[in-house]
């Protein structure tokens, strides 16, 4: 067992202890950014990184607002305290989810034209985007990365800064942050349930449309069917043809190859995923690309 997954579990028994939940045959629903348990009762425990308590607080007020707003999205336990915080580890509360599939391209654009039609709210005081938040860090904490690697990347990391000062304006509205179809589930019957609501802030919409526009452009993932049905069902905003988009794209799929350099610290299995990734943006593999889930 890792440092990190024993730091982990050690949050997990104790946060439970305090909050009165039997963690008895938990079960790892994902291992990301946040680490997620399924437990018994219908009770899922989001465990969060160090330090980031007022991140998850604000991730279940988020809850709460869009509910009271009129959208579905995943429910924070309303009968404890939310956020635990064990050893810098914040430990959140959710109802788990009925059985469900992802969303299609068109159940996703009609779920973010109805959020982005929101207005700001007073409460929850949401924090401005920042699409390169933790990426100088992840770059320069990555031991697995050779001198080559680490100096191109910091250098396109500057680049990428550069070019998207040029088209930085005030936040344009209410978005997701990480807008892709895995984050709404989609049950046999009711409405599409929004999750992953720690990166609601306030920013540019075109953040919002710019993982399924890639998944399009760059890999392939969708045909134009699909992409086209994104499209009509946002409200007819395609991102792809907008002068922005390449900055916009970039942006985005440096931050998977920053991710993809935090999840190989902890597993070497992933030490080729990520050359590879980092010789696609390099210019060295043509698209359309092919990067394994991670």
């Amino acid at each position: 067992m890792t440092t990190n997954r024993m730091a982990v579990d050690d949050a997990l028994t104790g946060a439970a202890s305090a909050a009165g939940f039997d963690i008895a045959g938990a079960e790892l629903i994902r291992d990301g950014s946040n680490v997620m348990f399924r437990l018994r009762e219908g009770i899922v425990a989001r465990i969060g990184r160090p330090g980031t308590r007022d991140v998850a607080q604000r991730e279940v007020e988020v809850s709460q607002w869009l509910t009271e707003c009129g959208l579905t999205v995943v429910r924070a336990i309303d009968a404890v305290t939310q956020p635990v915080v064990v050893n810098e580890r914040p430990v959140t509360w959710w109802k788990l989810l009925p059985e469900h599939r992802p969303a299609t391209p068109a159940e996703l654009g009609a779920v973010l034209r109805a959020l982005h039609a929101l207005p700001a709210p007073e409460t929850p005081k949401l924090p401005r985007h920042d699409p390169f938040t933790h990426l100088d860090q992840r770059i320069a904490d990555a031991s697995k990365l050779d001198d080559d690697d680490r100096s191109w990347l910091l250098d396109h990391l500057a680049q990428l800064r550069r070019r998207y000062r040029e088209i930085a304006i005030e936040p344009g509205g209410v978005i997701h942050g990480d807008a892709w179809q895995g984050n709404i589930a989609v049950p046999d019957s009711g409405a599409p349930i929004l999750l992953d609501l720690e990166a609601v802030s306030l920013g540019r919409r075109e953040w919002d449309l710019i993982q399924i526009a890639v998944d399009y452009t760059d890999f392939a993932r969708i045909n134009s069917q699909e992409y086209c049905s994104f499209v009509a069902a946002y409200g007819g905003n395609d991102v792809t043809n907008t002068r922005d988009y390449r900055t916009f794209a970039d942006i985005q799929e440096l931050r998977w190859v920053c991710f993809a350099l935090s999840k190989a610290e902890d597993d070497s299995g992933l030490a080729e995923q990520t050359r590879h990734r980092i010789a696609c943006i390099r210019g060295d593999v043509p698209r359309p690309w092919s990067w394994a889930a991670i």
